[in-house]
Order: C-alpha cells, then structure tokens, then sequence
C-alpha cells in the first residue's frame, strides 16, 4: 500500500482494540432467583464470547429498464455462544441445567411462557486502561443449547462450558454519542441481582467489585 509504516501507525490515534479486553453480564431470570439459584460473578467466568452481529433482509426491485436495487425488509440476528470457565463445584453447569429444565420440564415436557424465562445479556469491550468504549445489550435472551462436557481419565485440563442462546434483538448502549438510548436503572432493569453493579465500572471498580445479590 502507499506510504510507510510511520504514516500507519500516525493514522491511530488511540492503541488498537483488543480481544481480550471485554466482560460479559448475565442477567438471571426472576424465576430462577425466587427459586434459590444465583450465579455470582459471571464477569469473571465468561472467557470467551463475541460482539454480535446485524444482517438486512433485503428483496430485489425493479424500476423499468434501471439496474435492479435491493430494498431492506427485516432484520435478522445470529444466535450468540458463550464459554465459561466451570467451578470445581459445577455451580455453572448446574445452574444452566436449571434454566433449560424451567424452560422445558422433562416431567412434562411443555414449554414455559416466553417472558418467565428470558433475560438480558450485557456484552462490554474496554481499552487497555479498562475504559468502557463499546457495550451491547441483548435482548430477551435464553439459553437453547448448553453442550456436553468430556470427561477423560487421560487429562488434568480444566472444564469448559459452551452454552448458545437465541435473542430477540440487541442494542447499542451508554457510550457517548453513539448510545441511542439511556440505559436503564438497577430498579428498571431485567438484570436482577446482577443488576446492582455499577455500569460505568470504573477500572479499580472492575478489580474490586463483586456482583451481589440477596438470599
């Protein structure tokens, strides 16, 4: 390409994006909390996840002998997966097994209500200083597949768990001039216990905050 290296690294002016620099807040459904079941500090079990993404259906129209255009006429989202690093005492792998089983009761087999079961999803990228630049929120989210997880007498690797969720929608949040709405307050919002923790999150916040929530 034309110019130099300098001129690239001139055309930055802020580090480039990383990674590994993100969060993950997972609302728990209001059911799952009358009932007992907590997941704490799901900030720091999430180890792997991804910004989703926002596809237009589109239908072809032609207007006499002009080229044809392409008009959008729905939105479409993808599915999202989530890894999660699993505790010596399986409360994470249990606690989904609880959230598919409200879901779909295997003594019935008959599906709950849509509302009872759904939460929010808060997806939250920083820059090296643990500044919040990006952060989207999906919206009535729930789990469709947790995978197996393999047990082998051969190995000594930690367990990792892969849970997919389906999602109405997602929006952009809270940063800046890009935020197209204010986010919601602890008492509004569907986060639940999670729901306490400040969103700003500053970086000493984020090394000292824990998630609470009451039994």
């Amino acid at each position: 390409m034309p110019g130099n290296i300098q001129e690239f690294v001139n055309s930055f002016t802020t580090d480039i994006a990383r990674v590994n620099r993100f969060d993950v807040r997972l609302g728990v459904p209001s059911v799952l909390t009358q009932n007992g079941f907590y997941l704490l500090e799901m900030a720091y079990r999430c180890e792997a996840a991804n910004l989703p993404g926002r596809t237009f259906g589109t239908v072809d129209q032609k207007f006499g002998s002009n080229p044809t255009q392409k008009y959008p006429m729905h939105a479409s989202y993808e599915d999202i997966t989530l890894s999660f690093i699993v505790s010596d005492d399986m409360q994470e792998r249990t606690f989904f097994d609880i959230w598919m089983e409200f879901i779909n009761p295997t003594t019935t087999f008959d599906f709950a209500y849509k509302d009872d079961y759904v939460t929010e999803i808060e997806i939250k990228q920083y820059d090296q200083y643990n500044n919040l630049t990006y952060a989207v929120r999906l919206i009535n989210a729930y789990p469709i597949s947790v995978n197996q997880m393999d047990l082998d007498w051969s190995l000594d690797t930690p367990h990792k768990l892969m849970v997919t969720f389906a999602y109405d929608y997602w929006q952009l949040y809270g940063i800046g001039n890009l935020s197209f709405g204010e986010a919601p307050s602890a008492t509004q919002s569907n986060l639940g216990p999670l729901a306490t923790v400040n969103r700003d999150f500053s970086a000493t916040d984020r090394k000292s905050t824990r998630l609470n929530s009451s039994h």
